[in-house]
């Protein structure tokens, strides 16, 4: 009988052990904001958009997964972003100052002269971004930095 004893003590102490270990977990175990609804590509993400979730430490790649709502809100989605699923960091980006093809103000300056004229943006861009734009007048393609108010500025170059 005392041989039977052993064996089982030591199952229970090790289902014992297991379920201390797998509470430790539960109790480390990180919260990340997760879209509530399905997010699109091009949509902006607001507050009312993005709820909360648990997920365990040892998710894999957790450090990818933006863990912050300031994060998000007033972001752009890259991608579908589907409800409940970790966010990753390249999933979003500063929303567009300039869209594809809109007509722009393109601004050169140098020496303090000032040449304003427009163009059609060639590529879709966050202010800051370098992006070509095509003359409207010329058709020639330059590059420009996108400003905040949505003009191009020229770089040298």
């Amino acid at each position: 009988m005392l041989n039977r004893v052993g064996p089982i003590m030591r199952g229970v102490a090790a289902a014992l052990l297991v379920l201390a270990c797998s509470r430790a977990a539960i109790g480390e175990e990180r919260r990340l904001p997760v879209p509530a609804v399905t997010i699109r590509p091009g949509e902006v993400i607001k507050e009312e958009m993005i709820t909360e979730r648990a997920f365990a430490p040892t998710l894999l790649g957790v450090a990818l997964f933006i863990d912050g709502r300031p994060t998000l809100i007033g972001r752009m989605a890259r991608r579908t972003l589907l409800p409940g699923q970790p966010i990753p960091t390249n999933a979003v980006e500063d929303p567009w100052a300039v869209a594809r093809g809109a007509v722009v103000k393109v601004i050169v300056e140098d020496s303090g002269l000032s040449i304003v004229t427009y163009g059609s943006a060639m590529q879709s861009g966050a202010a800051g971004a370098l992006i070509p734009v095509r003359n409207v007048d010329t058709g020639v393609i330059i590059r420009g930095i996108v400003q905040p108010d949505g003009t191009i500025k020229v770089v040298d170059g």
